[in-house]
């Protein structure tokens, strides 16, 4: 157990005495909101889709999709200054809108997270049998279903990988998360410096179309609202920062600076990746586009060797990627297992004395995961389909949190911070509080919208299929909540092992958020 210092003051006041190590620094902190988002990994995993279904003009979406973000990303800085705290959607939904609102928040983030795992892990297929055919374990690549399984294959190993090291300790997490993302930040900067070398197309070519409305009855809009998705994909998970802060030095002043510093860097080299991806693309028809996407591209307009290269990067911003999803799955479960608020709980809240970290949780949320890909094995539209649920419960989660904030905001009750070091927002909270919501309720719809091409788009065809976005959101929602009311609600309180002592929590003076 680390010494009580003068960033735990916050914990007390959630009831909390800290159990985890403080050893993050700055980039440290940076480096799991940025992996976490992953410019490489996701604005090359759903290209194909994105260029599928709008065309190049899709790319549009990308600066959207940041504005939407960065709205909440400021919102979650003012909250990430007050509260760096393990946990950080479940607790401060907690303190925003009360118990039952943060098991929700919590419970919906936790599911996300673990679903994010294993729709992420699945992007190995688009990059590791193009790099080496060795790769490609079942079939040539050329069934559809084959490559369902293999895919499934390649993420099961990710996944083991990500359990072990999260197992071991957030020092080696850090220091492998760091890492990658030094290569993932060097490899981007690379990347667009080569794809500007080689453009064949005007910067003009993302106003086309390549005529992806004629699908939807000559509406651009409804095709570029599908087309959106790829970018709604990449830009969430910048509250990771946050929820480190009670293994982080200096969380209160970092945190907030990794969420807003993590997204911007991820919007500008990722919007850059894709301006020049598709200037420097030579064939909009081809097969190979439809099927990879950027990845494509880059064989192509760079030649095999360069190309691999860079998809070598690619593969390593995938695995940090994954890591660092995982690493924020665990401190969900941990932070709601502290307050009792899962089933052995004492278990999952346990901290290993050895590696300093929470065991049980990395290891449960790893084979759940991995659970999750075997049961929808052989599912050739399981990517984008398991993509988008996660999507989803993301929106909903962080919703959970910047509604109850507005409310709050509404009432007079929230009390801007004026102390040095902090994150604040002042006058502009309100606004871009309400704007931050509408953006949120809007997404939720877009993504969840029961289309065809999102959630069936290959046979069979069934209709529990085509809706099964609205369907798992509700049976999540309801049925985890009806869980928690009927039985687990009776028992949530903090942990003797992790309860605040009385000497702790007298003389903390601290205003309170509500």
């Amino acid at each position: 157990m680390s010494a009580p210092t003068n960033h735990d003051a916050e914990l007390n006041e959630f009831g909390y005495t800290n159990k985890l190590k403080r050893s993050l620094g700055s980039f440290h902190t940076f480096a799991a909101g940025i992996s976490y988002i992953s410019v490489l990994t996701g604005a090359f995993q759903l290209s194909y889709f994105g260029i599928g279904f709008g065309g190049p003009a899709y790319v549009w979406s990308w600066p959207i999709v940041f504005l939407g973000q960065l709205l909440v990303a400021l919102s979650f800085a003012e909250l990430a200054s007050r509260y760096p705290i393990a946990g950080s959607i479940y607790n401060w939904a907690k303190k925003l809108g009360g118990p039952h609102v943060g098991w929700l928040a919590g419970w919906m983030m936790l599911l996300a997270s673990i679903v994010s795992i294993s729709a992420t892990a699945l992007a190995y297929q688009n990059t590791l049998p193009q790099i080496w055919a060795g790769f490609q374990l079942i079939g040539d690549g050329s069934d559809a279903t084959d490559s369902a399984v293999n895919a499934v294959l390649l993420a099961l190993v990710l996944i083991l990988f990500t359990t072990l090291v999260n197992a071991y300790g957030v020092k080696l997490m850090a220091q492998i998360n760091s890492t990658g993302v030094f290569i993932e930040l060097a490899a981007a900067v690379l990347l667009i410096i080569a794809l500007a070398l080689v453009v064949v197309n005007p910067p003009t070519i993302i106003l086309d179309t390549n005529g992806t409305e004629a699908a939807y009855g000559g509406s651009y809009l409804s095709a570029f609202l599908v087309a959106g998705i790829a970018s709604s994909y990449v830009m969430y998970g910048f509250d990771t920062a946050a929820s480190l802060g009670e293994e982080s030095i200096d969380p209160h002043k970092n945190a907030p600076r990794a969420i807003l510093r993590a997204l911007i860097a991820s919007f500008v080299l990722g919007g850059l990746i894709l301006l020049f991806g598709m200037m420097a693309t030579r064939d909009f028809s081809a097969p190979e586009l439809a099927e990879s996407g950027l990845q494509f591209v880059l064989s192509d307009a760079l030649g095999p060797f360069v190309g691999r290269l860079f998809l070598l990067a690619i593969f390593v911003a995938i695995t940090v990627c994954v890591l660092a999803v995982h690493t924020a799955a665990i401190r969900i479960m941990f932070a709601m297992a502290r307050d009792n608020a899962l089933p052995a709980g004492k278990l999952l809240a346990r901290v290993s004395p050895r590696f300093q970290t929470p065991v049980a949780p990395a290891v449960f949320i790893g084979v759940v995961a991995v659970v999750l890909l075997l049961v929808n094995i052989g599912q050739p539209q399981i990517f984008t389909a398991i993509t988008s649920l996660a999507i989803i419960l993301i929106y909903i989660s962080y919703l959970l949190v910047t509604i109850p904030m507005l409310v709050a905001r509404l009432r007079g009750k929230w009390k801007s911070t004026k102390e040095e070091g902090r994150f604040s927002l002042g006058k502009l909270g309100l606004p871009i509080n309400v704007l931050a919501v509408l953006w949120g309720l809007g997404m939720s719809i877009n993504l969840a919208w029961p289309r065809k091409d999102v959630y069936n788009a290959e046979p069979p065809y069934h209709w529990y299929l085509q809706y099964s976005s609205v369907l798992f959101v509700g049976i999540a929602a309801v049925g985890g909540f009806a869980y928690y009311w009927f039985i687990q609600r009776h028992k949530v309180g903090v942990l003797a092992d992790h309860a605040a002592s009385e000497k702790d929590t007298a003389g903390d003076e601290k205003t309170s958020l509500v």
